[in-house]
């Protein structure tokens, strides 16, 4: 959903008209959730997808019809349409999807500011009607055509504003918090009644991926883990190895003690962040897994044989560790994929990453019977 985003910001710094398609809903076995978009471009550029190419030709021959002057609509589709196998969801699912132009007014360069800066922002957009608002803590651009009606705007934003959740909030429900309703008089009224619901697309910081220990299997694990949306930070106390040049994907190599850094940015670690200690050095290895194991990172692993990993909790033990923190330990780290390589090895960490962070079994999926998509118990 950022790359689209990003890319409809620029697309519009240059002019060039564009679609938004945007899951609004969703039902059933829905390969992508509510605030997955698509971008069709007037050029014929196509960013993104709502549905991972069941009904992708469908939609843009909705957004050919939004460029030749037809208002915003919101489409379904699902496996029950007659034309199931021709633009239905085969999958067995039902999503609606929400087809409006990009209007030079929408506020997406701040949006993009924001996910540059990695600060949580949340664009809100009116199933019917035009306007759009970009809310940051403290910060609101655009408009959803009055005071009133971006009140209420702002009020659906924050609820969900660094969730990195998107859904529909009924208007009406906001405007409970203000004390204003429709009919009742006073500005609220008029303004209010086109926004009777909106989607709100929810952008949170992009999760961490820690990784100390600038080895070679550090590599690729960065690259992967960019590619999949973290800010990635490499360390390592030995300045040879924390060389910048290695690891293009990296949004930063830093040289230091692996526990000095990880004390110092304490305040950056939250349930999304993934630390990953590769090292193979006691010397480095304990007093990092120490603090991380007690921090509120969502996923710890290190690197290892089952040896050293008897010998890593030994000691880490003697430091004072918990049974309970030591057994958040992911060690030896990753699935169980029969890779060999680094390259291999790193596809393994960020496959147990997201097992972890998604609440996935980590078991071929044709060995369970649970739908494909939708949501897991957590």
């Amino acid at each position: 959903m950022r790359h689209v985003i990003e890319q409809a910001a620029a697309l519009q710094r240059s002019g060039t008209r564009c679609v938004m398609a945007t899951v609004v809903r969703t039902w059933g076995s829905a390969p992508h959730g509510p605030g997955a978009s698509m971008l069709v471009a007037e050029d014929g550029r196509i960013v993104g997808s709502v549905s991972g190419g069941c009904v992708e030709a469908a939609v843009i021959a909705a957004a050919e019809e939004v460029f030749a002057g037809g208002p915003p609509v919101v489409e379904r589709w699902g496996v029950g349409d007659e034309d199931a196998f021709a633009v239905g969801l085969t999958c067995g699912g039902t999503i609606e999807v929400l087809i409006r132009e990009v209007s030079p007014e929408t506020p997406l360069d701040r949006v993009s500011a924001c996910l540059a800066a990695g600060v949580p922002v949340a664009l809100v957009t009116p199933l019917k009607g035009r306007g759009s608002l970009a809310v940051g803590r403290g910060a609101v651009s655009g408009t959803l055509g009055g005071a009133a009606a971006d009140r209420v705007g702002v009020l659906a934003a924050e609820g969900m504003l660094g969730r990195g959740e998107s859904g529909l909030v009924s208007a009406g429900e906001a405007e409970v918090s203000t004390g204003e309703r429709r009919g009742e008089g006073g500005p609220a009224g008029p303004a209010c009644e086109p926004v009777r619901e909106l989607l709100v697309q929810s952008f949170a910081r992009r999760p961490g991926l820690l990784i100390f220990g600038a080895t070679e299997f550090a590599r690729p694990l960065a690259d992967f883990g960019a590619a999949l949306g973290h800010r990635v930070t490499v360390c390592d106390a030995r300045p040879a190895f924390a060389d910048p040049g290695r690891f293009p994907g990296a949004d930063e190599v830093v040289a230091d003690r692996p526990d000095r850094w990880f004390q110092a940015h304490e305040s950056l670690i939250d349930p999304t962040t993934a630390v990953c200690v590769l090292t193979h050095d006691p010397r480095f290895d304990i007093p990092v897994l120490s603090r991380a194991l007690r921090s509120p990172a969502g996923y710890v692993g290190a690197m290892g044989s089952r040896r050293t990993h008897q010998d890593r909790v030994a000691r880490l033990r003697a430091a004072g560790a918990t049974e309970a923190q030591l057994a958040r330990l992911r060690s030896p780290i990753g699935l169980d994929l029969g890779g060999r390589g680094a390259e291999e090895t790193a596809l393994s960490v960020l496959a147990e990453i997201i097992a972890v962070r998604r609440g996935g079994s980590g078991l071929p999926l044709s060995a369970g019977t649970e739908p494909v998509h939708g949501p897991r118990p957590r």
